[in-house]
């Protein structure tokens, strides 16, 4: 009789314990932090690709536009992705590069484009910036490295020029840390098995372009900001071994060639 009061005692205990701690918690505060995240997350893209579209060029042409469309259109509809919330900007320069920037903007360079050899190759890198969007990677990385204040003070104080291309600089030319990297492949993979492209073509653009990995010219940007390519390759190559996937072309290679001949006559 006496052990169970004790037990009943302790069980009332820990229930007000948690009760006041609860209470002492400011609510308000946490949510109005990411209140705070989102607005400033939202004016971040908006002024990141402001800063790019005055300096680069964006291709506009439809016959490009219309198959990219179709690609990513068929990677978000297999993996309920919201593709409206994409914002897809094509950039013409012989750069192999693509990345994400806050706000859902995803930046592709023709360069990438060319150097495919097929839609399912393009598919893994735009799977892996797609992914570092949908796991919010991008405020993460900025937050992580920069400090909230900073990126707030760029928003709402027009901020300090070197500090807005500094930051810029941290999404486009340095890689995530190893474990979000990760993450970005692995779900790309699952992306690409969801949407029936083989994801071995994904592995295969990581094994051909990481040839001379420790030499990287500049034009093969995202092979540069995302090392050990090789090593990813081997991850990506045991990761799908035991899984069962079927694959279906999403353009056909007519409209695949053609796409590579639109893009060599910008």
């Amino acid at each position: 009789m006496l052990k169970s009061l004790f037990q009943f005692a302790i069980i009332v205990a820990l229930f007000f314990l948690i009760w006041f701690g609860f209470s002492k918690v400011n609510w308000y505060k946490i949510f109005r932090i990411e209140k705070v995240t989102k607005s400033t997350e939202e004016k971040l893209g908006n002024l990141y690709w402001d800063i790019i579209s005055k300096s680069e060029e964006e291709v506009k042409t439809l016959a490009i536009l219309k198959p990219i469309d179709s690609l990513v259109s068929k990677l978000c509809a297999s993996n309920d992705i919201d593709e409206k919330k994409l914002k897809i900007h094509i950039v013409n320069k012989d750069v192999i590069n693509a990345f994400a920037l806050p706000n859902n903007h995803l930046v592709i360079y023709t360069g990438l484009i060319s150097s495919c050899e097929n839609e399912g190759e393009l598919l893994g890198v735009l799977g892996h910036e797609i992914s570092h969007i949908q796991k919010n990677h991008i405020m993460k990385k900025l937050v992580k490295e920069t400090g909230l204040a900073l990126l707030i003070s760029i928003t709402t104080q027009g901020g300090d020029g070197g500090a807005v291309q500094e930051t810029l600089r941290m999404l486009t030319s340095s890689a995530y840390d190893r474990k979000l990297e990760t993450e970005a492949d692995m779900t790309s993979v699952d992306y690409l098995i969801n949407a029936k492209v083989n994801p071995e073509h994904f592995a295969n653009f990581l094994y051909r372009l990481s040839s001379g990995e420790e030499n990287i010219p500049k034009q093969l940007y995202w092979i540069s900001t995302h090392p050990e390519s090789k090593v990813r390759a081997e991850e990506i190559v045991h990761y799908i071994k035991k899984k069962k996937f079927e694959t279906k072309q999403i353009l056909g290679s007519d409209s695949w060639n053609n796409l590579k001949i639109k893009i060599k006559d910008l």
